[in-house]
């Protein structure tokens, strides 16, 4: 058999990571039809169908599985060590890809982001904003962003934020016609926006805790959605009381457009974190960005 490029297996990885060969191809900046035949030749080659296509989706066979296992870990260790080679260069270079829910992104990876990238104009950044927690390790991230307390322990964790307190809001319309819970049991009787987070089996239960006590409360209402900034704004509109990070709701608390409830029930409690691989060789880039997030507060 003739050696097959590594550029070849590369963009294999990449379809089979991303299940779509139009981002795939964004990723490797190539034609989604360029990408397609890449691949066709490329099973020609082997002998064997690595991907089953259909017309919404894109997904590795037993056989693709199974390539990606054996041959995956060398890719990114060569990868990895390429990235290391811009410590021979004048500036740090290299992408680096991070996943991260929506309010860590926002509050937290952003504001230091800016800065690096204009630190480091040779570094690019490939960031993957959603609520769900990925395997950083078969989806070939250099690391997720997610609350201490969610990491697993195999990980390197590293502070990047101070901690975080949750808050119950709704408006004083609200109050005035429902009246306020006085503990979190109270809830079964109020209309609740839900937040909705695939990794929690579903929806996810308010979480309070009062001493040793610790409360999950299922809520019920009208509304349920996956992002935090849609459930303030139906907060805001008289839908119901909603559960968020304090900081999301502190500028309407201040102006009193919302009011709080159950403050003693919502202890700090430790804040984002990004986490990698402990085994994993990290690039100069990497390490620069690990210590720009780097939590001192």
């Amino acid at each position: 058999m003739s050696r097959t490029p590594l550029a070849d297996l590369g963009a294999f990885i990449a379809v089979a990571r991303e299940r779509s060969f139009t981002r795939a191809a964004a990723q490797l900046g190539v034609s989604p039809s360029a990408l397609s035949q890449t691949m066709r030749a490329l099973e020609e080659k082997l002998g064997v169908r690595l991907l089953t296509r259909t017309t919404r989706s894109v997904a590795p066979t037993d056989a693709g599985e199974r390539l990606i296992a054996t041959v995956g870990p060398h890719l990114e260790e060569i990868e990895t060590g390429l990235a290391a080679l811009s410590e021979l260069r004048d500036k740090p270079a290299g992408i680096i890809r991070i996943t991260a829910v929506d309010h860590a992104a926002e509050t937290i990876l952003w504001p230091s982001l800016a800065n690096f990238l204009a630190e480091y104009p040779d570094v690019q950044v490939d960031l993957v904003v959603d609520n769900m927690l990925r395997d950083i390790v078969a989806e070939r991230f250099d690391a997720g962003i997610r609350m201490g307390e969610r990491v697993a322990r195999d990980m390197i964790a590293v502070r990047i934020g101070p901690d975080i307190r949750m808050a119950a809001v709704a408006t004083p319309a609200y109050f005035k016609k429902h009246g306020k819970p006085k503990v979190p049991q109270d809830l079964a009787t109020h209309g609740c926006i839900n937040l909705r987070l695939p990794t929690l089996g579903g929806v996810y239960a308010w979480e309070f805790e009062k001493g040793t006590r610790e409360i999950n409360v299922r809520v019920e209402g009208q509304l349920t959605v996956n992002d935090i900034v849609v459930i303030r704004n139906a907060a805001l509109h008289g839908l119901g009381i909603a559960f968020m990070p304090e900081d999301v709701a502190q500028a309407h608390l201040d102006a009193g457009d919302l009011v709080r409830v159950l403050a003693d029930w919502t202890p700090p409690f430790p804040g984002y974190h990004l986490y990698y691989p402990s085994r994993r060789q990290q690039s100069p880039a990497f390490t620069l960005l690990v210590e720009a997030l780097r939590y001192r507060g």
